[in-house]
């Protein structure tokens, strides 16, 4: 016998057969008419050489051929399921739309144009938005399902519920306004800033927000530098950071890349000995990792910071 040519559709039918042991009532499960269920049937035992299914005036039961079978049967239309399922998850990501956050934009020598170009070449139908997010949710609309990725500063708050790729690392300049009597130093202490007053995301921003006060740093120096520093005015965008920079309302810590945002004239900056790093990553959640756009883009993200 052979059984190259058995269709899913066969498959289907004799299953139907087999558990209702009664070709009307499978007839029906399945929306044909009882004849054509029946000659699909007949064509199944004829392409396999033997007998599926005994009639009689009492009814139909299995063979023991079919009873053999049909686990199997079972197996090959649940695997076809599956296929056809995850098929579909690619086709409807082929058209679906990606919502990329931003908390500011990743300029930096062009990555966002490149990594759209590399994002679109593979899938060429998917619509990619940005949208640009207030200060005061650092993941960018992650946390409340609005962005389905998001460029964002780490730390992140709720760190365990996302994976990221870093973008950029870059060291914290600090941002003063030309009259501060720092300005003119090519170069400025930690130290020397402890006691000056700064411009702090909103508290919703929670451990990025210590970040950006460099809390930790400010530990390490011990003595009352050590103690909470004094916040001259909150902050939820470049603008604000900006106007309160030139108003005098405070000094503030920001990333290399970022530094042509906001000096834009009577703001300079400087950079700090004894301040880690700041990084730029690209975030998603976790439980989105498997989402085909959501992996196309990170994998375009990737290539193009030079991360693989």
């Amino acid at each position: 016998m052979t059984t190259t040519d058995v269709h899913v559709r066969e498959l289907r039918y004799f299953v139907a057969v087999a558990e209702e042991l009664h070709f009307t009532r499978a007839a029906e499960r399945l929306y044909v008419s009882q004849p054509a269920l029946s000659k699909q049937v007949r064509a199944l035992e004829r392409q396999l050489g033997t007998e599926l299914f005994r009639r009689g005036p009492r009814g139909v039961t299995l063979t023991e051929a079919g009873a053999a079978l049909l686990p199997h049967a079972r197996q090959v239309l649940a695997e076809w399921a599956s296929g056809a399922a995850a098929l579909d998850a690619v086709l409807a990501a082929r058209h679906g739309t990606l919502t990329v956050g931003m908390s500011t934009s990743p300029g930096r020598g062009g990555l966002l144009p490149a990594i759209r170009s590399r994002f679109t070449a593979a899938h060429p139908d998917a619509v990619v938005r940005l949208r640009q997010m207030s200060w005061e949710d650092p993941t960018a609309g992650l946390a409340n399902g609005t962005s389905d990725l998001a460029y964002v500063w780490l730390p992140l708050p709720g760190a365990d519920r996302y994976a990221w790729t870093v973008v950029a690392e870059e060291p914290r300049l600090v941002a003063l306004p030309d009259t501060h009597p720092l300005a003119s130093r090519p170069e400025v202490d930690f130290a020397d800033l402890a006691d000056e007053p700064f411009l702090a995301l909103p508290p919703e921003a929670g451990v990025l927000r210590d970040f950006w006060l460099a809390l930790d740093e400010r530990r390490a120096l011990g003595g009352p530098a050590a103690g909470p520093p004094r916040v001259g005015a909150e902050i939820a965008g470049t603008e604000e950071t900006y106007e309160a920079l030139v108003a005098g309302l405070g000094i503030c810590f920001v990333a290399t890349g970022n530094a042509p945002l906001i000096t834009l004239g009577g703001v300079t900056t400087r950079p700090v000995r004894g301040l880690s790093p700041s990084r730029y990553a690209l975030a998603w959640r976790r439980e989105d990792a498997g989402r085909a756009l959501v992996r196309g883009y990170a994998e375009a993200c990737r290539r193009v910071a030079g991360r693989e």
